[in-house]
């Protein structure tokens, strides 16, 4: 009974701690998403619905050798296919739950870039993912696709076979981003290599990221920030985390982690309310998710890689499209049949200007959607079904 009673007790005096070193206001903060999760729980209003992608989305365009632009072509989407499983096991009324059905991937890696009005930064990013991409993987895969199994199982998925594919996600620009990237996969031959898909308005990161990760065909998917803050070449050391951490069924997540970079001078140069933000943020984290996600040490990099096996058990489920959409991910990976096993990761990481983050407002709202994600969590949202 005693050592029963220690681990709450162990958990109040590692809250207590952390809470000592947090400004009075952010623990005011805490306290209100807190209770207000608890307190709405009773009412089912306020359930997030899953996002929908429409049929006007589901295009892409890419360059031709001559040098042109395509007309839009239709997305290649392993999404579809699995929403159709999942209908044919409800009907059938099958005693397993059907989770995972996917195509085998066509090429290794997916890379999935949200842009939103990005002319001035992507070019670089892109620059650096390219030359990595290209030394690592070729451009051409070595075998042809197949079809993943209809009961989830593993298959074979086309680990190893080579090639890559970049997928630009274009977030409602209004400036020259779409140009911008044909014009480099112009430059580069990069001819339906990569690819640009646009939603019609602007949706936020989460809803981004999500709408690619449905249309990818890689064996790995990584979605990396268009500034180029993450080193890219450290793709290699993600995919190698993830490979550790695969389960049977080949599910496997890796997450690039900066929190060794915390005293480094690239975090001592920001505002001391950003770094406030910072620290009462990870409080928040370790309050408001579940076990495995809260021993994340950083779970906003914008670098993060999923094993083609682990899609079908996250991204069907997304709900979030906004900045809070990382935690999000990693809750549905926890919650996921048997559990889909992160690897946090060591990545090179440099401040890059021109961010889109409203330090103080984007905070609040993270807070926020954390808090629905504790209430989400508690009604039962993201029950497989």
């Amino acid at each position: 009974m005693a050592s029963i009673l220690e681990i709450p007790l162990r958990v109040l005096g590692t809250a207590l701690e952390t809470a000592k070193t947090t400004p009075l206001p952010i623990l005011l903060l805490v306290l209100f998403t807190t209770a207000l999760s608890t307190f709405t729980s009773s009412s089912s209003s306020s359930r997030p619905r899953p996002a929908h992608h429409m049929t006007r989305k589901k295009t892409y365009i890419t360059t031709t050798p001559s040098g042109s632009t395509t007309s839009p072509k239709p997305l290649p989407c392993w999404h579809d296919e699995w929403l159709a499983h999942r209908h044919d096991a409800a009907s059938q009324k099958a005693e397993k739950k059907h989770t995972g059905t996917i195509d085998d991937a066509e090429v290794e890696v997916s890379v999935v870039i949200p842009a939103y009005n990005e002319e001035e930064r992507i070019v670089i990013m892109l620059e650096e993912a390219v030359e990595f991409l290209d030394s690592e993987y070729g451009r051409s895969p070595s075998k042809s696709k197949g079809k993943g199994k209809a009961d989830g199982s593993r298959a074979e998925i086309g680990k190893g076979i080579g090639g890559y594919e970049i997928l630009i996600v274009n977030d409602g620009s209004k400036d020259r981003t779409v140009d911008i990237c044909l014009d480099f996969a112009k430059t580069n031959g990069l001819h339906d290599i990569l690819r640009v898909c646009t939603l019609k308005e602007n949706r936020g990161k989460g809803g981004a990221v999500t709408h690619g990760f449905r249309h990818v065909r890689g064996a790995y998917t990584v979605f990396a920030d268009a500034d180029g803050a993450s080193r890219f070449e450290d793709l290699r050391n993600l995919v190698e985390g993830c490979k550790k951490v695969e389960d049977g069924p080949g599910r496997g997540i890796a997450v690039g982690s900066r929190a060794h970079l915390v005293g480094s001078e690239a975090v001592v140069k920001r505002s001391a309310l950003r770094n406030a933000l910072m620290h009462s943020f990870h409080l928040l984290l370790r309050l408001l998710t579940p076990p495995a996600t809260s021993r994340i040490r950083d779970t906003q990099c914008g670098f993060k890689l999923f094993s083609r096996s682990a899609l079908p058990h996250i991204i069907p489920y997304m709900h979030a499209e906004g900045w809070i959409f990382d935690v999000e991910m990693l809750m549905l990976a926890e919650s996921a049949p048997s559990g889909i096993q992160v690897a946090e990761v060591q990545i090179g990481w440099q401040e890059v200007g021109g961010s889109k983050l409203n330090v103080m407002w984007d905070s609040l709202g993270m807070a926020w959607g954390l808090a629905l994600l504790r209430l989400g969590w508690m009604l039962g949202v993201y029950k497989r079904r």
